[in-house]
């Protein structure tokens, strides 16, 4: 997958023009592993995540850092629906998070990432994502470098 971004007309130098997301599938578990509107944590590529299984079979996975704690608490939350939203609530102070797109239903500025997940031969997989960021240095030439940085 490649995300191709447009500068605007007078962008500053240094400023990211490309950016290049690969994806590499980790197997978690099986999905008869996963208990129906129980989650797991897993590590995926130095990340801890947190995984669902719902009642109708579909998966959820989502960063498992509690944004409001700061603890890695979300896989043991509390799961369930606000309306047709599938949703986990913190064990910590209840918020609840949008399973679909990591959204908190009760601050909507706060989110945790959410990771792209599928079930193949059933084994659950979580994808790991890195980013590259290239970037238009002072000399004009393109400079690949680690996620996030930018060279002068």
């Amino acid at each position: 997958m490649t995300a191709s971004l447009t500068p605007p007309i007078n962008t500053p130098i240094n400023t990211p023009i490309n950016a290049v997301l690969t994806e590499r599938w980790v197997p978690v578990c099986m999905f008869d592993d996963l208990l129906p509107e129980r989650g797991v944590a897993a590590m995926v590529a130095g990340e801890q995540v947190a995984v669902f299984r719902t009642y109708d079979g579909s998966l959820f996975a989502i960063g498992n850092l509690d944004p409001f704690s700061g603890a890695y608490v979300l896989s043991r939350g509390i799961v369930g629906t606000r309306g047709e939203v599938p949703t986990v609530a913190s064990p910590m102070y209840k918020q609840v998070f949008d399973l679909r797109t990591g959204v908190c239903l009760d601050d909507p500025r706060v989110s945790v990432p959410v990771y792209p997940i599928r079930c193949r031969d059933g084994v659950v997989e979580v994808a790991a994502r890195k980013a590259m960021t290239v970037v238009q240095p002072r000399g004009g030439q393109r400079v690949a470098d680690a996620p996030g940085r930018a060279r002068p």
